[in-house]
């Protein structure tokens, strides 16, 4: 690509994201297709029909998205589905568990609320489908498009061509580490510890989704866990729980960005980004009051005693926009505009590395 047209496409990038009134972008996508692996950030509705707790196919969760509740966590879009609408695509990437036929060219979304990179994680809540799973339930994806395509070279070639997103780590805290009363893990490991056998496990993971055709791949950083209406509860604190971020988000993602580094230095072909969710997020809480939030420690829905999840059928907040939070761990689809447009186009420096998404799709 010559230095002009780099240019242009920078330019492109930052007219897409410079400001949270989004359009959704007409024509031809940027890539063929678009792959998502995760957590309750990214799901749009794979745990529908399993046996958990962790679902959110209930008024009052998509209250302002289109079609209703679908199983997303949010009141409305997730960042997965802002970049699906950044990149170009017509309609949003749906569910392995609904997902076939043709659809699955444009791509497929195999997250799963309650899931992490361990497989046990999330088990009190029950099933779920973790990392591990995911990427098995991808295999499956490739099978049927070799079979959509006529041979594995042309479904490697178009595999190749297409950005892979892996958001991966809260619920091995949330709904592992943080839960001794569950799981053994913190007895076992000292958080420096646990960050290390997360890293480990999740480098084998990523490695294994390069093999199954992998080349653009998004790898996104935890979030400050500790600023979420949960712990603060838990805490009886109305500022962020920094014991908690230094014991999870920041140990965690001081690994992460190292190893997509790595990854891109021992894999052939392949471009892995790394997205800085805990820094704009973190940015948004500091500028809160200047972008309008003016709810930052609660969620927006009405939650049980003990639950982190909305009450079915209760009345939210009216002021949607001026939460920062929806319930007790997701934010609303405001500040999932703002991340999603920083992961696409970044607007410092350290928002990705080395490079964003809008220029990983031109590669």
């Amino acid at each position: 690509m010559s230095s002009e047209t780099k240019k242009l496409w920078v330019v492109l990038c930052v007219l897409l994201s410079v400001s949270d009134s989004w359009f959704w972008v007409r024509g031809e996508p940027q890539v063929p297709c678009y792959f998502i692996f995760g957590d309750s950030l990214e799901d749009d509705g794979n745990n529908n029909n399993i046996t958990t707790l962790a679902k959110s196919n209930y008024q009052p969760y998509g209250i302002d998205f289109p079609s209703g509740p679908t199983g997303r966590f949010c009141n409305g879009r997730t960042t997965a589905d802002i970049i699906v609408q950044l990149l170009g695509f017509e309609d949003f990437i749906p569910p392995f568990a609904t997902a076939g036929g043709q659809d699955i060219l444009k791509g497929v979304n195999y997250a799963s609320a309650a899931a992490g990179i361990r497989d046990e994680t999330g088990r009190q809540l029950g099933d779920r489908i973790s990392m591990n799973q995911q990427l098995r339930n991808f295999q499956t994806t490739i099978s049927q498009i070799v079979t959509l395509l006529g041979n594995e070279t042309s479904a490697a070639d178009y595999l190749g061509k297409c950005i892979y997103s892996v958001g991966m780590g809260n619920n091995d805290y949330i709904n592992n580490y943080f839960m001794p009363l569950f799981y053994s893990t913190s007895r076992q490991y000292t958080p420096e510890q646990y960050a290390d056998v997360l890293i480990q496990e999740y480098s084998q993971q990523l490695a294994t989704l390069h093999d199954y055709g992998a080349r653009k791949v998004v790898v996104i950083g935890l979030g400050p866990i500790g600023c979420t209406p949960n712990q603060l509860a838990q805490s009886n604190s109305t500022s962020c729980v920094e014991r908690i971020n230094n014991d999870s988000s920041l140990l965690f993602n001081a690994r992460l960005k190292p190893l997509v580094h790595n990854l891109n230095n021992n894999l052939t072909g392949v471009k892995f980004i790394y997205v800085n969710t805990y820094g704009i997020f973190e940015d948004i809480l500091r500028n809160a009051p200047s972008l309008g939030f003016r709810v930052t420690n609660t969620g927006c829905c009405v939650v049980g005693n003990g639950l982190v999840t909305c009450l079915p059928l209760q009345t939210p907040c009216q002021n949607r926009s001026e939460y920062l939070f929806w319930d007790a761990y997701h934010p609303t689809e405001r500040p999932n505009v703002i991340i999603a447009g920083r992961f696409y186009s970044a607007q410092a420096p350290c928002d990705t590395y080395p490079i964003d998404i809008c220029q990983l799709a031109q590669l």
